[in-house]
């Protein structure tokens, strides 16, 4: 049966007077580093900035002039947007709110940002396998039609294979031909090995890593006898929560299984975005625009050191 939500058009309406409203203000100004698309018009060369792209040196004219000098381009703002959607069994859990809600949510928000800046939006589904791919296009009605798909989907049976983002990470190496930001939105309960696939698809495209999470996948409460079931294989387990060395134990698997996920985020070489099940959007999208500043603030030095040391060495 397709998953009860509100029709999208009201939900995107909802959005827009509830978030997208208060981020308009909190984030006046800031659009730019948010949503930078890339140069690819040249337009002059001067001498090297402090903070100015390293990438853009132009290195014959640096040699002849003894003096590092970078070219400016015309900034081409616009940009594609990519949301690779983990929508497998597990993002149908939530202990008050679904995790596959909370991405809906966060998927709305950030096509609506980005299509009211003139950007384009497309999306990669991935349920057991890539079973629909909707191109990037602009516009609040590309976003309304992104939603639909979305709200529009039945729940998936449970599987004993279970969830591999491997699957979905290659596939999608061959369906984004020119450089995008790229949202990768999952709770990662996922085959071992995605790390490889997520690393290369980052050499490529900028990739933030929006991980779903519940905090009853960190901590059981204490109600007694309760029945636990893998939401991707179905199996069923009897467990006594009044246990509290249970209790420790479920929390230690958990604790090292957050630290795997992080030494894999490491590994790839991605921004990463926890977004829990009772988390405010607007709060959500303040923590991605702190990441993103502080990102930018980290490129610029690295740049203004690497300046530095051609000046020295020069």
């Amino acid at each position: 049966m397709p998953r009860p939500q509100l029709n999208p058009d009201v939900y995107l309406k909802k959005l827009e007077w509830t978030v997208i409203r208060r981020l308009d203000g909190l984030l006046q100004g800031n659009y730019r580093t948010l949503f930078r698309g890339q140069g690819l018009d040249l337009a002059d060369i001067r001498e090297y900035q402090y903070g100015d792209d390293v990438r853009h040196i132009d290195w014959n004219v640096t040699a002849r002039l003894q003096a590092p000098y970078v070219r400016e381009y015309h900034e081409d703002r616009e940009i594609n947007a990519w949301f690779l959607l983990d929508l497998s069994s597990s993002v149908d859990f939530g202990s008050e709110v679904k995790k596959q809600s909370v991405s809906g949510g966060f998927v709305a928000v950030l096509a609506r940002l980005l299509t009211r800046q003139g950007n384009r939006v497309g999306a990669i589904l991935y349920g057991d396998s890539i079973d629909q791919v909707i191109p990037a296009r602009g516009g609040r009605r590309h976003v309304l039609h992104l939603m639909h798909a979305l709200q529009a989907r039945p729940e998936l049976p449970t599987s004993p294979a279970g969830t591999d983002l491997n699957d979905l990470l290659q596939g999608a190496f061959g369906m984004m031909p020119r450089r995008s930001l790229v949202f990768l939105v999952s709770d990662f309960i996922s085959a071992p090995g995605w790390e490889k696939p997520l690393a290369q698809l980052a050499q490529r495209h900028e990739v933030i890593a929006v991980r779903l999470y519940d905090p009853l996948e960190s901590e059981l409460p204490d109600v007694g006898m309760v029945v636990m079931q893998d939401a991707e294989t179905g199996e069923q387990l009897f467990v006594d929560t009044h246990d509290r060395k249970f209790r420790e134990r479920f929390a230690a698997a958990a604790a090292k299984r957050e630290n795997a996920l992080r030494k894999g985020f490491a590994r790839a070489g991605v921004d990463v975005l926890e977004l829990c099940t009772d988390d405010d959007l607007v709060d959500a999208i303040r923590r991605f625009a702190e990441l993103r500043r502080r990102r930018s603030r980290v490129a610029g030095a690295m740049s203004g050191a690497a300046a530095g040391h051609l000046q020295v060495k020069a």
